[in-house]
């Protein structure tokens, strides 16, 4: 649901007068500058505590006005993200302060004299280190406050780089530990982007190292139809990024960093086939835009280690992208895209097989990561399809509905299937499309359901 009134001043949106694209929020560019400097505001005050964020909530919620209907709902809409901010900055502070009991657990357990002392001799051991004036004046909540506002770029920088929305999730959590047993080599607020980068970058590096993930190509299934075409690279990790966490132009004008091109399964997919130090060189110099100098100080390497591995993984990137940019750089969904997602939702509702066929690309091609299905081309896949959709056949998996999503920068269905002899829709399937110039469906990648409350979907209907 958007809300037919601007975020900011109340007053009604203009007509869109056939326009495509994202729907704005604010009725004028001076109330969208009006929100951008108070949300800055708001993130100033939460920098400088967790009160803040506290703060915020209360006049958010006093500011609640039941009607009309549209302002209720963009009000609560903002609180719910404030609210869930704040857990959030809970989560880290809670953690942090886990972290520091531990550590000084281990500390005391572990601290001795390396000569004997005489017997009865009452010795107590100094620290090695003293804690810094700025480490002592940075509380929990404090710092968790501060690690916040940058927490989207560095979740969506961990699943560049990692290519799971899980691994992600954990390693921003890993990253905020490290920044917070560090946090006396932090020289203020004006850097806390660029180390906090640099500690991710190296987080995800270590996790790659004791992963080892290395992308497969899919193997036949004795007994199964797969089509003609080459079999596609298997990444059994792969999983879709929820368009609901990434910040708009909006919201925060400098979101190159959260590029959606950069987050297609297309090239997520490619990026996954360079070497994991290859990967971080890319990704900080050409995706975040960081200086040669700036890569080799995040990564520990000279200058011209990071300029030669940036060299040689362009190269190794183009050869696993299409051929043209086009084939795969999507703009914002078009309307006619957004009317084949309906039909396609509609079809597979209405068990209408010929239907859900005219959709499909002639190409068209189907993964399931993590499973092992695979299938190339329309013949292929409706020959897979077909006993499913049927009522009538012993293979036939059930009714469904579907939700509208988006992933990954791309349109996107949730699928629900209620099974034979049951009365609940449950989820299955999360459908991630990809359209050819023709505006048929050209890729299908199909995720298990259980991110379903990541892109706000229910996980039953």
């Amino acid at each position: 649901m958007v809300a037919d009134v601007c975020a900011s001043c109340g007053k009604p949106l203009p007509a869109r007068a056939g326009r495509t694209g994202r729907s704005s929020v604010y009725c004028s560019a001076a109330c969208r500058q009006k929100a951008y400097r108070e949300r800055r505001q708001n993130a100033a005050d939460a920098g400088a505590g967790v009160q803040g964020l506290i703060d915020d909530i209360g006049r958010r919620v006093t500011d609640l006005v039941p009607q009309p209907a549209s302002v209720l709902y963009s009000g609560v809409t903002e609180l719910s993200a404030s609210v869930a901010r704040l857990r959030r900055v809970a989560r880290v502070a809670r953690d942090t302060a886990n972290d520091s009991v531990t550590q000084a657990t281990v500390t005391q357990q572990g601290t001795g004299n390396v000569t004997p002392t005489a017997p009865g001799e009452n010795v107590t051991p100094e620290p090695v280190t003293q804690p810094s004036a700025a480490r002592s004046a940075l509380t929990e909540a404090d710092f968790a406050a501060l690690t916040e506002s940058h927490r989207r770029e560095i979740h969506v920088h961990c699943y560049r780089m990692t290519g799971s929305y899980d691994d992600a999730e954990d390693l921003v959590q890993e990253t905020f530990l490290r920044a917070w047993r560090a946090r006396d080599a932090f020289e203020g607020r004006a850097g806390a982007r660029t180390w906090l980068y640099r500690i991710a970058t190296n987080a995800c590096l270590d996790f790659q190292r004791r992963t080892a993930r290395r992308p497969q190509r899919y193997e036949p299934i004795p007994g199964m139809n797969h089509g003609t075409g080459e079999p596609p690279a298997r990444l059994t990790w792969l999983q879709p990024y929820p368009d609901d966490e990434l910040p708009s132009a909006e919201e925060q004008p400098e979101a190159a960093a959260v590029s959606r091109e950069t987050l297609e399964l297309v090239f997520l997919a490619a990026i996954q086939h360079l070497p994991p130090r290859q990967r971080a060189v890319l990704i900080l110099r050409d995706v975040l835009g960081l200086s040669a100098a700036e890569t080799a100080d995040a990564l520990g390497l000279t200058v011209a280690s990071a300029n030669s591995a940036l060299q040689r993984a362009r190269p190794t990137l183009r050869d696993h992208l299409p051929g043209r940019r086009a084939d795969w750089r999507t703009a914002e969904p078009t309307d006619a895209q957004r009317t084949v997602l309906h039909r396609y939702m509609s079809a597979a509702q209405t068990l209408d097989f010929t239907a859900m066929t005219d959709l499909l690309s002639k190409d068209v091609t189907l993964t399931m990561p993590p499973n092992p299905f695979w299938f190339t081309g329309r013949d292929a896949l409706v020959e897979f399809l077909r006993p499913t959709l049927d009522p009538a056949s012993p293979l036939f998996f059930g009714h469904w509905r579907h939700l509208p999503a988006r992933a990954n920068g791309q349109l996107a269905a949730g699928g629900y299937v209620r099974r034979p002899g049951t009365n609940v829709y449950r989820a299955q399937v999360l459908d991630v499309l990809r359209f050819d110039a023709d505006d048929r469906i050209v890729e299908i990648t199909s995720f298990e359901p259980h991110l379903f409350p990541a892109f706000g979907l229910p996980l039953r209907l």
